[in-house]
């Protein structure tokens, strides 16, 4: 692991908002790039220009890389000896950038209670699987969000096929002990959902179901979210094992079990994590999630808010001393959470 904060040296840095956050199950969201193989229309590219608007509008482009290998794996490990715990690798496609193998590849090893998992769209995982299954990742996710080519033509706007996604899965089933699936609820995919669904749970895969997140990205579709309403019907004809979960960050969640198989459904009316930032955010209205992730992206950016790209900081100038990277960062969460950004 990267050496651990000097605490003589930011003794008057509080922690305690960052360690509340790792606690209630904050996730830190690493993004390895904005560009992506598909396009799909709902994509928010964890705050950066998401590629459906950068293939219309070449004028429109997304932040420049300036991390490098050991940039982010400083970043990684000097947050996590903070407290975080809970890393997920995301993009874009994060099996498209040039930095997924050289970070992948030497994660620090973390504690039993912390987790490494790549989110992927699948399509690029038997191309990597060699070195992947090398990595020190506890977990690949597979969004699955259509289950034809039709659909998944309609959704991302690409001429690959439904069967490199599945396959995608089954290379990820190969090489690591946990996968998982996750679905956006949309009109273009409904009639798909149960059989998604009956794919999960034939290969005794957990998956999510989600409700659409709002963003400038993608208003011009917002017609077409779809309530989770129908799909937490349909769960409650298989199975009586429900139960709602509400603590810790994020949206609240139904989780059901069938044959030991756990579905989760996030439910925006289950409530969501709001701290003192939120309180007077004129986006609130909106906003669907609260604060549950801390993003960090290719440019070196961390932040707290996906709607909120004026909350971001840039963290580079921090990145040669990590006790003052983890003050900056210990610092920014003690103010969101406080509401004095």
């Amino acid at each position: 692991m990267y050496p651990l904060p000097d605490p003589v040296g930011v003794s008057a840095v509080d922690y305690t908002a960052l360690q509340n956050f790792a606690a209630l199950r904050g996730q830190l969201r690493v993004s390895f790039t904005p560009h992506c193989n598909i396009a799909c229309w709902f994509c928010h590219n964890e705050g950066d220009i998401p590629p459906p608007l950068t293939r219309k509008d070449r004028s429109q482009q997304p932040r420049n890389r300036t991390l490098t290998p050991d940039g982010y794996l400083t970043l990684i490990g000097t947050l996590m000896n903070a407290g975080l715990k809970r890393v997920y690798f995301t993009g874009g496609e994060p099996l498209t950038s040039p930095m997924a193998r050289p970070v992948l590849e030497r994660l620090p090893e973390h504690g039993p209670d912390a987790s490494y998992t790549l989110i992927t769209n699948g399509t690029r995982v038997r191309t990597h699987q060699s070195w992947l299954a090398r990595t020190r990742l506890d977990k690949v996710k597979v969004s699955l969000h259509y289950f034809s080519d039709d659909t998944l033509r309609a959704i991302a706007g690409t001429r690959i096929g439904i069967d490199t996604v599945i396959d995608g899965i089954e290379a990820a089933r190969e090489t690591f002990e946990r996968v998982e699936l996750n679905t956006l609820l949309q009109k273009e995919n409904a009639h798909e959902v149960e059989r998604i669904l009956d794919f999960a749970l034939e290969r005794r895969l957990p998956v999510q179901f989600i409700e659409l997140v709002s963003t400038d990205f993608n208003e011009a579709r917002a017609a077409s979210a779809v309530s989770a309403a129908a799909i937490v019907a349909y769960l409650r004809t298989l199975t009586s094992d429900e139960h709602a979960e509400v603590t810790g960050v994020g949206q609240g969640r139904r989780v059901f079990r069938i044959d030991g198989v756990e579905i989760d459904v996030i439910h925006r009316n289950l409530g969501r994590h709001h701290v003192g930032q939120c309180g007077t955010c004129p986006l609130r209205a909106q906003c669907v999630e609260g604060f549950w992730a801390l993003r960090v992206d290719h440019n070196g950016g961390v932040q707290p808010c996906l709607l909120r790209d004026d909350l971001r900081m840039n963290v580079n100038e921090h990145l040669a001393d990590p006790a003052r990277l983890v003050e900056a960062v210990a610092g920014h969460i003690t103010r969101f959470t406080e509401g004095t950004l």
